[in-house]
């Protein structure tokens, strides 16, 4: 992925912590987290970036995997100054950012997992629910999207549909359906499962209580397999950094800054 160009946003912070890097779920662009960021501790440094052939990023040469993205990623944090970052990643990212804790381990110093899971060797969804992944055509047809939400997404998504539609539609810019697919063969036979007990960064896990997508049972699984972790668990969907992002957010914050991420007090939240 030599070359390969990303569009990035950094949100300026004034204090002294590490940045914020935010890995997003597949075929979203960084504009879609615009309100989660919005409600961080406006201290916090913030770097969001469009994966090759989403949102503005043009697309790559080919097909990648996730330790050819991790070593961009990883390029991309050098060009902005940056060596060391906490990092954050959802849905497909937090698949990403398992990797980059793992092979770019020196860089990462916390890691906040949402809504994510092990990779192929998962709990799953219902087949129904991971169909409707196979195309971004839910980012293209505010329709359907309506339609399927509440499946899909579940939490907020099955009382407020058109809520969950309109911030998707609104915040996001979508790429092509080929680089939609090169997402999914980044992940495709990948698993988090043999290097978890090797994570050394303190870990923070977040799941909502009704996902379809990814269901509650795979943060736990995170939560046994990864030694310096903490579970957090809110009532809501898949999509919680995003429709209940003022509650989350400083979940996010108090951990990052957190002297003993062990012993802060969002972890009796969620076990």
């Amino acid at each position: 992925m030599d070359g390969q160009q990303l569009r990035i946003a950094v949100r300026a912070g004034n204090g002294t912590r590490d940045p914020l890097l935010i890995f997003n779920g597949i075929g979203a662009s960084l504009d879609l987290l615009q309100p989660f960021v919005d409600a961080l501790e406006p201290s916090l440094k913030v770097i969001r970036f469009d994966v090759p052939g989403v949102g503005g990023s043009p697309l790559p040469a080919g097909p990648y995997r996730f330790t050819g993205l991790c070593r961009l990623v990883a390029r991309m944090l050098t060009a902005l100054g940056y060596e060391t970052v906490d990092v954050l990643g959802i849905s497909w990212g937090g698949g990403v950012a398992q990797h980059f804790a793992a092979v770019q381990r020196r860089r990462c110093r916390r890691l906040v997992l949402v809504s994510t899971a092990t990779g192929t060797i998962m709990v799953p969804a219902r087949p129904a629910v991971l169909a409707m992944m196979a195309t971004p055509r839910r980012y293209l047809d505010s329709s359907y999207l309506h339609r399927i939400a509440p499946d899909l997404y579940g939490g907020t998504a099955r009382t407020e549909p058109d809520r969950v539609s309109s911030l998707l539609h609104a915040e996001s810019r979508v790429g092509s359906p080929r680089g939609y697919l090169y997402q999914l063969g980044a992940g495709a036979g990948w698993t988090s499962l043999p290097f978890l007990p090797l994570l050394r960064q303190p870990t923070l896990i977040i799941s909502g209580d009704d996902d379809p997508l990814i269901p509650l049972a795979n943060a736990r699984l995170l939560r046994l397999l990864i030694p310096h972790s903490r579970l957090h668990v809110y009532h809501g969907g898949h999509l919680g950094l995003l429709t209940e992002a003022a509650e989350l957010a400083p979940v996010v914050d108090e951990f990052l800054v957190a002297a003993d991420p062990a012993v802060a007090s969002y972890a009796s939240a969620g076990g």
